[in-house]
């Protein structure tokens, strides 16, 4: 319930910081609008502006709804694009994953390592395709007590060759995070010359490890600092680290790097304090490889040499790329993402549409008379109908415009500079939000508006008499 309490207060606090720079839009667009040499459109679009500010209050509730729901469907379209963009299929530099093929939690003997990185063939046979890259992945989670367990004191390593880190790594890391690549800030001469400093210390040093930003945090640790990992998925295995260097805030915030060495050292030598007795995960260490081909078509041949090859029948693999395994977890959730993308999105447009039109309401029956005495000034019923629905759009406009740069501000910006988050909100959603905002403040004043246009002046009149 907390938690409830927290994001709730959160929203609200959010959306009352909003505030301010939307009345600070209205009064600088109102001062423009006045000055600029605009002719009849721009005087139009003054009196639209101006109406705003007859009831600010109601205005303001207006555009925090707004504000509310443009943002709750910034976040489910982003989900959807992340989705759709993570199973799209690449053409050129095609990362593939090579699992254990019929368990979920893929467990490869170290044998495979050196065979699968050649492509399933030996390197010197003609016709075969072989990967330009390769690098291997080893998961070891732990626990920095023995005791109560708690999210600051787990730690997330990643065990590979360190110089992996210099080239396969980072590529893998811009194929999981679709789109963001763009977002995440290029290393500096002076970030890469430590980070390849780190890399040959891990080579020497099999207990160096390199930690993210967020997780060296939460540790309450320092560069040259020495800690202990008790191990979790790799239980009986505890291993003293000393931290060489930091990631730059970014993609590896939670996670940290070790020497792959130094784990299955440990697992090797773990029989010596366990009466002679193998270690659970002695000759099944591996937890993927990743590889790297040109095109879809290397790819097609590359698992067509692993599907065949003998060497990988116990346990059998499989080799898929990187979008195809995402598609294949999403299908299970196929029909909640159906849901998003056809039910919830198209709702909370709907509410939206509603919360509109109510408030567009409550004014033009306010202001009943205004409209009768400008059908007596000479206004058409399309010039009222425009000045209402212009006043809903310039409203709508605004909050999905507002509620977008919040969007990307806080999650590109602030979620992605100190989690590991992989969300990133696209960069067009800086004119859809606004469109989405303007569209629902169209269709929820239409009603409203034909209304307002519908005023009698003798009905008006004979009631102020």
């Amino acid at each position: 319930m907390n938690i409830v309490f927290i994001i709730i207060g959160g929203i609200l606090a959010v959306t009352f910081i909003a505030l301010p720079p939307f009345f600070l839009l209205l009064f600088v667009g109102e001062k423009l609008l006045a000055r600029l040499p605009l002719g009849r459109p721009g005087r139009f679009l003054l009196i639209m502006v101006k109406n705003l500010w007859r009831n600010a209050l109601r205005t303001g509730l207006t555009f925090l709804a707004t504000f509310v729901l443009v943002f709750v469907v910034t976040m489910v379209w982003s989900v959807l694009h992340f989705m759709d963009e993570l199973a799209a299929e690449k053409t050129k530099d095609l990362k593939v994953i090579v699992t254990e093929k019929w368990q979920m939690a893929s467990h490869l003997p170290m044998a495979y390592e050196r065979p699968l990185s050649e492509g399933g063939v030996p390197p010197n046979r003609a016709g075969t395709v072989h990967p330009m890259d390769s690098m291997t992945w080893q998961i070891f989670l732990g626990s920095t007590t023995r005791e109560k367990m708690t999210r600051a004191d787990i730690v997330f390593f990643i065990a590979l060759e360190p110089r992996k880190l210099l080239t396969m790594m980072d590529e893998v890391m811009d194929e999981v995070r679709p789109g963001g690549s763009g977002k995440m800030e290029k290393l500096r001469p002076e970030q890469v010359h430590e980070l390849e400093n780190c890399v040959a210390k891990m080579e020497k040093d099999k207990r160096a490890a390199i930690v993210g930003t967020t997780r060296l945090m939460m540790l309450n640790k320092k560069v040259g600092e020495r800690f202990t990992v008790y191990g979790s998925n790799v239980a009986g295995i505890d291993l003293e680290f000393e931290i060489i260097g930091v990631f730059p805030p970014g993609r590896y915030n939670e996670f940290a790097v070790m020497n792959r060495k130094y784990l299955n050292d440990a697992i090797d030598a773990y029989p010596g304090s366990h009466g002679n007795r193998q270690h659970p995960l002695a000759n099944k260490s591996l937890d993927m490889v990743w590889l790297k081909v040109l095109d879809k078509n290397q790819f097609n041949q590359l698992a067509q040499q692993i599907d065949s090859s003998p060497s990988f029948s116990s346990p059998a693999v499989k080799c898929q790329t990187l979008s195809a395994a995402v598609a294949t977890v999403l299908e299970g959730s196929k029909t909640i993402i159906w849901g998003l993308r056809w039910l919830l999105a198209p709702g909370i447009l709907a509410v939206m549409a509603l919360v509109l039109s109510n408030a567009i309401s409550i004014s033009v029956r306010e202001r009943r008379g205004e409209m009768a005495l400008l059908k007596v000034l000479g206004f058409q019923p399309f010039q009222i109908v425009a000045l209402v629905t212009g006043e809903a759009i310039v409203l709508g406009a605004i909050g999905g415009f507002l509620s977008t740069l919040f969007s990307i501000v806080m999650i590109d910006w602030v979620l992605v500079s100190f989690t590991s988050a992989i969300l990133n909100v696209p960069d067009s959603a800086l004119w859809w939000g606004p469109l989405v905002g303007g569209l629902a403040a169209l269709a929820g004043s239409l009603l409203p508006a034909w209304s307002a246009c519908k005023v009698k002046v003798s009905d008006v009149m004979a009631r102020v008499a």
